[in-house]
């Protein structure tokens, strides 16, 4: 585990929009931890911000753009892939409009400064999503394909095929982050010169100069064309080279346009919010596609941290405390001693366990026919958990019973039914005192948590 980091000052940075044309200054500051990415429009009433998250998305149009009801900023893959590239998880961004400069369409002038700025680690650790098992999502339409595959450590892959005789299939790797700052942020964006075409009659990329992506022409093109659109760009004219691009760039690598698309992909899935542990794989990657696997990213990891606290069970360890002892302490009997062991114990928690089977008493009566646990006796095996943890931390733990006073935001989430193993989590939300003891009780099935609630309970010496 390493901890989160920011950056150790404050800078500046101002460039044109790509669609937008407009100049906007970026004034980048550190962030305390736990705090996020996120961006603030300080040109707006309110000054409001945004969060980076993928559920901020409001168009993925040729770019990715995340917003509010009061505020959007757009463009923002690039920047956010040389944060996630850098392994940065708190930083504030100021703004002063709507998109984020293009500069030079690579991730390379966002990177320079912040490492110019320096790093710092803070005394937080930092949380991450962990692939436990492959994650898909695909689009028939367009071809797009992106899973994520367990993995220790990180990867991505991006593979592109664009049909076209200039590119051809191409694919990018990038292991670890090491490398992101010298083989993937200096890559820059790219489009076919007939897209470029069309984006010009549409008055779309107004911060386009030909310097700041590479043009492919992936067919003889007239110079006429080409004197045409020189005449746009502000040149005197441009010429197609014999690998098929346009002559006001030279790849930096054979293999740019794919390092690109991974730049975007690293930019786009850094929306989940916290850093990923697990291999990408992405094929035809795309803004729209990226961000709809983000989407089951986020969905995945909001269910692990759901479950990160999940007790895990051997059959073959030794309990803590089996029936035998568990009678000796408690009163309960047959058929309302429903915990069967012991299994984990600490200070301030303590885990049940209940084998459930088809001769329970309350399965003859509660649906017969579709036997479910009654969610009452799982709060009342929560209590009894719960009540063996503070009772064994009293000198005579044999002399005391617990009674309910309280029972607060009881939550029933699935099913309990004979063959089931299920595990009552109980943890002290605060110190007992005078006997009250609080705890927040969770009981789990496999993977899921079938329900939840708050105990308030008084021990009182046996008369």
């Amino acid at each position: 585990m390493t901890n989160q980091r920011t950056i150790a000052r404050s800078f500046s940075l101002d460039g044109v929009g790509l669609h937008s044309g407009a100049q906007v200054k970026l004034t980048f500051k550190p962030a305390p931890a736990g705090h996020g990415v996120k961006f603030q429009r300080i040109d707006l009433e309110g000054q409001p911000t945004i969060n980076v998250d993928v559920n901020r998305v409001v168009s993925t149009d040729r770019s990715t753009t995340i917003g509010t009801a009061d505020a959007k900023v757009s463009t923002v893959e690039h920047l956010l892939s040389a944060v996630s590239g850098l392994q940065i998880d708190n930083l504030l961004v100021e703004l002063d409009g709507l998109e984020i400069p293009i500069l030079d369409g690579s991730a390379s002038p966002f990177v320079g400064p912040l490492l110019e700025a320096g790093l710092e680690e803070q005394d937080t650790p930092r949380d991450y999503f962990i692939v436990e098992e492959p994650i898909t999502y695909r689009d028939e339409e367009s071809g797009s394909e992106i899973v994520a595959l367990p993995y220790d450590g990180f990867e991505v892959v991006s593979m592109i095929d664009f049909d076209s005789p200039v590119l051809g299939q191409q694919y990018a790797t990038l292991r670890g982050y090491e490398d992101y700052a010298s083989e993937i942020a200096p890559c820059r964006t790219f489009v076919f010169l007939h897209e470029l075409e069309a984006l010009f009659e549409h008055d779309l990329i107004k911060g386009g100069d030909l310097t700041n992506a590479i043009v492919i022409a992936d067919q003889l093109v007239p110079q006429e064309r080409l004197n045409k659109l020189a005449k746009r760009m502000g040149k005197e004219t441009v010429e197609v080279t014999q690998k098929g691009i346009l002559n006001t760039l030279d790849l930096k690598f054979h293999n740019e346009p794919a390092r690109h698309k991974l730049l975007d992909v690293m930019g786009d899935i850094s929306l989940l919010g916290v850093p990923i542990r697990g291999r990408i794989l992405a094929t035809k990657p795309g803004h729209g596609a990226n961000v709809a696997f983000t989407k089951l990213l986020k969905k995945a990891y909001m269910e692990q941290r759901r479950l990160k606290g999940r007790p895990h069970y051997n059959p073959n360890d030794k309990p803590v405390y089996d029936l035998v002892d568990i009678q000796s302490i408690m009163p309960h009997r047959y058929p309302f001693l429903l915990v069967d062991k012991i299994i984990e114990k600490g200070e301030t928690h303590i885990v049940g366990l209940k084998n459930l089977t088809a001769n329970e008493e309350f399965f003859q009566g509660h649906f017969p026919g579709n036997p479910v646990m009654p969610g009452v006796l799982q709060i009342e095996a929560m209590a009894q958990t719960g009540g063996l943890l503070v009772l064994t931390q009293q000198e005579d733990p044999y002399g005391w019973d617990t009674y309910f006073l309280k029972v607060e935001n009881a939550k029933f989430k699935n099913f309990v039914v004979p063959g089931d193993t299920i595990l009552f989590k109980m943890e002290l939300i605060a110190p007992v005192r005078r006997g009250i003891c609080q705890m927040r009780g969770t009981a789990y099935v496999g993977n899921k948590i079938v329900s939840e609630a708050e105990l308030v309970a008084q021990i009182v010496k046996r008369p």
